[in-house]
This record gives structure tokens, sequence and C-alpha cells, in this order.
């Protein structure tokens, strides 16, 4: 799964022994979608679906 510069640079924002779940879901998340990559703005949308803000 791609991911932008964005995307990627908040992912990093996300506590290390908790990124690797998060990574997993939003791109499980995107694969249902039917996308192929993950930009800043589903980065953001997957988050409040997560509940996070």
């Amino acid at each position: 799964m791609n991911w932008s510069a964005e995307a990627e640079a908040k992912l990093k924002e996300v506590p290390f022994f908790v990124r690797p779940a998060v990574r997993k879901r939003i791109e499980a998340l995107a694969g249902e979608s039917g996308r192929d990559g993950i930009d800043l703005a589903f980065f953001e949308e997957a988050k409040a679906r997560f509940g996070q803000k």
C-alpha cells in the first residue's frame, strides 16, 4: 500500500507501540474502500472512524 509523505508523517505521530496496528487497520480500511494508496485526507477520515481526533 502506498502512503503519501504527509500521511506517513502523521502516522509517525502515533505512539510507536501501536503504530503497526494503526497502519494495518488503515490499510485494511483503504483496501475495503478500493483504494491503492493512503493520503492525508484518508488518514484523517480513518482516524475519525476509529474515534480518534
